[in-house]
């Protein structure tokens, strides 16, 4: 299996087929690259599509350091350097699009051509003049409780609230077994991290082309999250998906596809 030392003793996991422009796609918090398994055949006909395991989650290093959406980012920017990608589109879901604008504030534009921000707010937290965040502090303490304490009943609830749909047990079962292989401690320290932090103050910096999807069912993530973003990121479109929740990708694959597709194809 192929892993690429981003620190050391800190290997990613990752997949690397096709040809064409690099288009990488970067999970949610305690998920893994196996979340995209609906995208790998359609993105190689015509594309170079890499599937990351960031630190600690999936297949990659399970390291108990550096457990931060701003260190996720530096090991993002590590990996395009050491593969020696160029011209890359970044599709960040859910705490992936955390990951991606703490690369554009990091690094900057110069080597993205794109990026596709999944089912996610400016910032998870509810912050005194941004109501809209998901959480606020009693229920992050609850959650960072449940995740050590209570970890599998917790996602066997969280899992299903991803999904317009009822879940098939055989989809639920390889969720829970990816949702669980970080440790309950790295686990905590990243729901922690990435509820806290707020991008909202960097948006107007960023100027390369951006497609943001959402899904309709607002279990989690309001469509209004996107119309905000749609607002204060100047080279944006959203499209909605209107029979999917938080994974469009998994919900709806073939338009999810043709639409990410067709994106990349017009940068």
């Amino acid at each position: 299996m192929p892993y690429l030392e981003v620190e050391d003793h800190v290997e990613l996991y990752y997949e690397d087929v096709g040809e064409g422009a690099p288009v990488i796609f970067i999970h949610g918090v305690w998920m893994s690259s196996r979340f995209f398994k609906k995208q790998t055949e359609h993105f190689r006909k015509n594309h170079r599509v890499i599937l990351l395991d960031l630190r600690g989650h999936g297949q990659s290093e399970k390291v108990h350091h550096g457990h931060t959406v701003a260190n996720y980012a530096r090991d993002l920017h590590t990996f395009i350097e050491k593969m020696g990608l160029k011209d890359v589109v970044l599709v960040g879901w859910s705490m992936g699009a955390f990951v991606v604008w703490d690369y554009l504030h990091q690094f900057g534009e110069d080597n993205v051509k794109g990026t596709v921000i999944v089912d996610e707010l400016a910032s998870d937290f509810k912050w005194d003049d941004f109501p809209s965040g998901a959480f606020d502090f009693p229920t992050l303490i609850h959650l960072m409780r449940e995740v050590q304490n209570n970890r599998v009943g917790f996602l066997t609830e969280f899992i299903p609230l991803m999904f317009k749909e009822e879940l098939p047990q055989k989809e639920y079962d390889w969720m829970l077994e990816e949702t669980t292989k970080l440790p309950e401690s790295v686990a905590s320290a990243i729901l922690f991290d990435q509820t806290v932090v707020d991008y909202r103050n960097q948006f107007e910096n960023i100027k390369v082309p951006t497609l943001l999807c959402f899904g309709r069912a607002e279990k989690l993530i309001p469509v209004e999250a996107g119309e905000y973003l749609n607002k204060h990121i100047v080279n944006s479109q959203l499209i909605v998906f209107e029979d999917s929740c938080h994974c469009p990708f998994l919900e709806e694959p073939e338009n999810f596809n043709e639409v990410v597709s067709e994106f990349v194809q017009s940068l």
